[in-house]
């Protein structure tokens, strides 16, 4: 199942994206998106996890979540 996380720290990695995931499960992919220009994050990205169980509980668990000072918003990618 593909994770949609918004609202995330410019300075959140994606190892530490990652780390927070796998409390819940494995991670097969994890991606945070860039500024083309910059390089920099959008505030965004994804996190693919294999068993929808570990995804679901990562989505209701972690969704209102502090990460580096911001909430951040955890919800099913379309």
């Amino acid at each position: 199942m593909r994770l949609l996380v918004r609202n995330m720290s410019r300075k959140t990695t994606e190892k530490d994206l990652r780390d927070l995931f796998e409390t819940f499960g494995s991670v097969q992919s994890c991606v945070i998106v860039n500024d083309a220009e910059t390089g920099t994050s959008k505030g965004f990205g994804f996190v693919e996890m294999p068993k929808s169980g570990d995804a679901k509980a990562a989505m209701l668990r972690l969704n209102g979540q502090r990460l580096d000072g911001e909430t951040i918003r955890v919800k099913r990618a379309k």
